[in-house]
């Protein structure tokens, strides 16, 4: 039975004469407050997106430069390089800064690396095929700002280069004509959590008010592609990224691009209203998969669809890359699962480092945060058949993995990435020893409550206070995603209204009809996923359980239902 530290909100009552004022509900005031909003005008700005919110761009440093660069270079028709990353957030800054300027000029070409001969950011590959096919302007997305080898390699053979990125700089920038990035340390740009993808759009933005064109032909048409780098790539959706979320969900929803209605149609996505979880966990994957499989110049292609034919043929290949991908990921998963079932050492150390030679380094990433989710510690998965071996490495809340690996630098070869994720190379050799010297970086920092999975809780309610007028008002707090996560309720004392059932296969999931003695005539719904084992050992305990959910709406023959989305449950305190 998985176990879950709950950490409830405990906020004041100050928030009660706000809820007065606004005439909303008091929970709903509570999750105002909780994310800053504390007053009329803040209410207002809230709920009432609008990109002309939106900062200008020529707040960003090199803007004015940058633009005066790529117009340039339109004007005399130079050959332009767009150059990308293979993941979600490089492949849809390709698409949005391609198809933009090749309104503009047919001297234009991208390029996307490849993951596993070139690997991330600007490679020397990438700037021998600007030089071959003569570049005169190269700009980059989504990478760049350490790459100051091989921007110097471009600059000496008289390429410019503008990099667009939103990575965190190193002490010296490299030797680029333009570089955009919030995150520079002089830069006054106002908002550091743009995305790459968010980067470029900037660029686009400046371009567009430079020329006086049209902003809703020629830069909102890509606020459904920037809505999925947004969401895929795990930023803020706080300020600008609220604001391009919104509007980007609206766009997918009602216009999107041909082909992200080709994937829409794959993914089976009908949903009046479009979350951010639907682009993450339906949309995102497919984008990221061409590049995990095969080459991520197909998910470009694919957004850049201008035919419908095109965009489903062109979709098909990535739905079998998808496929194939699952199939991979599910398989290694297994496998490391099982090689942790049967080392009876396994469960006494704080890490789990796990190799195999023939593990797909495509998806070994996937697999670690996989396998995190069965055994909750900092997890290192690693592949290669040669001397020098890679690997993918995931933490768990709130502890700095990549502190643990920086005291193992001797023992690796190469090591980057945060707090939350890194990748590293070593011999092979030094594995055993790495991964003493992992578990005991990390035994000697990680915290008991860092050891233990916790669910945060914003709100209780009463039964009385889910209804669709409540659901339709909470809503409008979203997008829901990092920085402003979908709220998480919790009800007590709520008891089996006599339905509550194991479904699924194994009847491993919980459909649950529950209700409170307090209002027995409220019946509510929910699914519990892999919490039908947990719900029987609860039962024979007790009667009266807590539980914990999000809000979620379905529609079954038509007819609207709220249903519970139900994170755990727990013996009632009551």
């Amino acid at each position: 039975m998985k176990a879950y530290n709950w950490n409830i909100n405990k906020d004041e009552d100050s928030f009660i004469p706000f809820s007065k004022q606004l005439n909303i509900h008091p929970a709903l005031a509570q999750l105002l407050f909780q994310r800053g909003v504390k007053t009329a005008e803040d209410t207002e700005v809230f709920f009432n997106p609008t990109v002309y919110r939106t900062h200008s761009p020529f707040l960003m440093k090199d803007m004015g430069k940058a633009i005066k660069r790529v117009l340039l270079a339109l004007d005399t028709h130079e050959n332009i390089l767009i150059y990308g990353d293979y993941d979600v957030d490089g492949t849809t800054a390709v698409a949005c800064m391609f198809s933009f300027l090749n309104k503009f000029t047919n001297s234009i070409e991208f390029y996307i690396p490849d993951r596993y001969t070139e690997g991330y950011g600007i490679s020397s590959q990438g700037i021998d095929y600007a030089i071959e096919h003569e570049t005169q302007l190269l700009i980059t997305l989504d990478c760049g700002i350490k790459a100051q080898q091989t921007i110097e390699k471009a600059q000496n053979n008289g390429i410019d280069v503008i990099v667009c990125d939103h990575h965190e700089p190193g002490e010296t920038l490299p030797s680029a004509y333009a570089i955009l990035n919030p995150k520079r340390r002089d830069c006054s740009y106002p908002f550091k959590e743009l995305s790459g993808c968010g980067v470029g759009f900037k660029l686009i933005h400046g371009i567009v008010e430079t020329k006086h064109l049209n902003p809703k032909e020629f830069l909102y048409t890509y606020l459904d592609i920037l809505a999925i780098s947004i969401a895929s790539d795990i930023v803020p959706i706080v300020d600008e990224n609220r604001i391009f979320m919104h509007f980007g969900l609206l766009k997918i929803e009602k216009k999107p691009h041909i082909g992200i209605s080709s994937m829409l149609q794959s993914a089976q996505i009908a949903n009046i209203r479009l979350s951010v979880s639907d682009v993450v966990f339906k949309i995102g994957p497919r984008i990221n998969a061409a590049g995990r499989i095969f080459s991520a110049r197909k998910a470009v292609e694919l957004l850049l669809s201008e035919t419908y034919d095109k965009a489903m043929e062109l979709c098909a290949h990535i739905d079998s890359y998808n496929n194939e991908r699952k199939n991979i990921d599910a398989s290694i998963t297994h496998e490391a699962l099982d090689i942790i079932e049967q080392d009876s050492s396994s469960e006494s150390l704080n890490t789990t480092v796990l190799y195999k030679e023939n593990w797909h380094k495509g998806v070994i990433g996937i697999v670690a945060s996989r396998v995190i989710e069965h055994h909750y510690k900092p997890t290192i998965i690693l592949c290669g058949e040669n001397d020098i071996i890679t690997g993918s490495a995931r933490s768990v809340r709130n502890f700095d993995l990549y502190a643990a690996l920086e005291k193992c630098s001797d023992y690796l070869h190469h090591f980057g990435g945060h707090m939350y994720a890194a990748g590293m190379s070593l011999e092979k050799k030094n594995l055993p020893e790495f991964k003493k010297q992992f578990e005991q970086a990390v035994s000697e920092t990680i915290t008991e409550e860092q050891k233990i999975p916790r669910i945060d809780i914003d709100v209780e309610l009463n039964s009385t206070d889910i209804s669709f007028s409540f659901y339709d008002d909470l809503v409008r707090l979203g997008p829901f995603g990092p920085g402003n996560m979908t709220p998480v309720f919790m009800l007590r004392g709520v008891q089996d209204s006599g339905h509550t059932r194991g479904v699924g296969k194994d009847k491993a999931h919980l459909q649950l009809c529950i209700s409170h003695p307090d209002s027995p005539s409220i019946v509510l719904r929910g699914i519990g996923f892999n919490l039908a084992t947990k719900w029987k050992q609860l039962s024979e305990q007790t009667n009266r359980f807590d539980i914990c959910f999000t809000l979620q709406e379905n529609y079954f023959r038509n007819k609207r239902r709220l249903q519970l989305d139900v994170r755990d449950i727990r013996k009632s305190e009551i």
